[in-house]
């Protein structure tokens, strides 16, 4: 068991931020489990682990299912933070069964892979159009003109979200999940707690229209779900619509910009998918392993659990390393080389067990979209200024990525 002092482990460190993957390889070395005195959780780091806990169900997401603040030795969050939690703690990222398994099985039936392949067609096209205006600009900035508005307008359009009012998602989506970092600011706690409040409030309004004329989308779908006997609060809608809006394009954006960052730093493997656009398949998949957006990942201890002889006590929370267990050594061979050709990538980017991404299928084929559409209409596609990462951890993205048309 390792303390601060002993780790290269530093989340607001801005070199650290800039490449973990150093550190978490002296994390692997150490041992499979440390303390973390500044978060006071206890890092995870090797593959092995991390899948295994992803799927033990002594650990969750959430302990008030169970217990009170009090009986797990936990503090209440603030009261003026209660519009954030209330938004958060409703949807099924943070349940766990029976509530988990009652909403997933509901918003499950619009991610089977018939009805996300049915969107596949819309999503080329749209993402064919966003390149083409970028190309016809010269250039532009990544996020913003393609890796943004392509899922946005997806997870928009399978909820039902009105063309006029998408615009304001993803900067609602952006402060909420200002509050997944380690230790946020009370800027950032304010920002998350405005967006929440918000968007709930649109939300209400959007459904109480959907009740009066429903159509195709997601939402009337868990309306006439609700109404038909499988029990849906209003509450637990709006988290689940927040949920998918943010996860259904959180992940996305950062995937498509840290993936493209990586290929202009590895000119070789760029020059091979732009040789060969039948390895978008594994690239997607490799990039998505070597520069996770989904740093870490946070499980409640339930009951106590023993790793590697440590004893983490019933109360404890455990922060599993996703960017480190995809780097590592004894599952991926020359995991720190960049590999487009890769074919055994076993990655936990889409994490596992229960909590599994719903809309993993979907972002796949947002991402391949997108990659095709810059590879076959900007071929000369190239990096037009240096870019400045984010100063987060837990979500890992760019500033922004700055492209000319070579």
């Amino acid at each position: 068991m390792a303390a601060r002092s002993d780790l290269a482990f530093d989340p607001w460190d801005p070199a650290f931020l800039a490449d973990p993957y150093p550190a978490y390889a002296e994390l692997r070395e150490r041992g499979r489990v440390h303390y973390y005195e500044p978060t006071d959780q206890w890092l995870v780091a090797h593959h092995a682990d991390v899948s295994a806990l992803l799927r033990d169900r002594r650990l969750g997401r959430t302990y008030r299912h169970r217990f009170t603040h009090e009986e797990f030795g936990r503090t209440a969050p603030p009261p003026e933070h209660e519009p954030f939690h209330t938004l958060n703690d409703h949807g099924m990222l943070d349940l766990e069964p029976p509530d988990h398994t009652r909403i997933r099985r509901l918003v499950s039936k619009a991610f089977t892979p018939r009805t996300v392949e049915r969107l596949a067609p819309y999503v080329r096209g749209l993402a064919g159009e966003l390149v083409s205006r970028l190309v016809a600009r010269g250039g532009g900035d990544l996020p913003k003109d393609v890796a943004e508005p392509l899922p946005v307008a997806v997870i928009a359009e399978m909820l039902g979200i009105p063309e006029a009012d998408r615009a304001r998602l993803r900067p609602w989506s952006a402060d909420i999940c200002g509050m997944y970092e380690l230790h946020p600011s009370g800027e950032s706690a304010q920002r998350a707690v405005r967006a929440s409040v918000e968007f709930s409030a649109y939300l209400r309004e959007l459904i109480e229209q959907r009740r009066k004329e429903p159509g195709e989308d997601l939402i009337s779908g868990l309306i006439a779900a609700h109404d038909e006997g499988d029990r849906l609060t209003e509450q637990e809608m709006i988290s689940t619509c927040v949920l998918l809006l943010n996860a259904g394009h959180e992940a996305t954006v950062n995937s498509t910009v840290n993936g493209w960052w990586a290929l202009f730093r590895h000119p070789d493997q760029l020059a091979a998918l732009r040789a060969d656009h039948s390895l978008v398949p594994t690239a997607v998949e490799e990039l998505m392993r070597y520069d996770t957006p989904l740093q870490l990942f946070e499980r409640w201890v339930l009951d106590e659990i023993e790793i590697d002889g440590t004893v983490i006590p019933r109360g404890a929370e455990i922060a599993m390393l996703f960017g480190s267990a995809n780097h590592d050594p004894a599952v991926f061979g020359a995991p720190e080389r960049l590999d487009l050709t890769r074919r055994d990538n076993p990655h936990i980017s889409f994490s596992a067990g229960i909590h599994y991404c719903i809309g993993a299928p979907l972002a796949r084929i947002e991402l391949a979209a997108s990659m095709t559409a810059l590879l076959e209409t900007a071929p000369t596609l190239r990096l037009a200024a240096e870019p400045r990462r984010k100063p987060n951890f837990v979500i890992r993205g760019l500033e922004g990525l700055g492209v000319e048309i070579g």
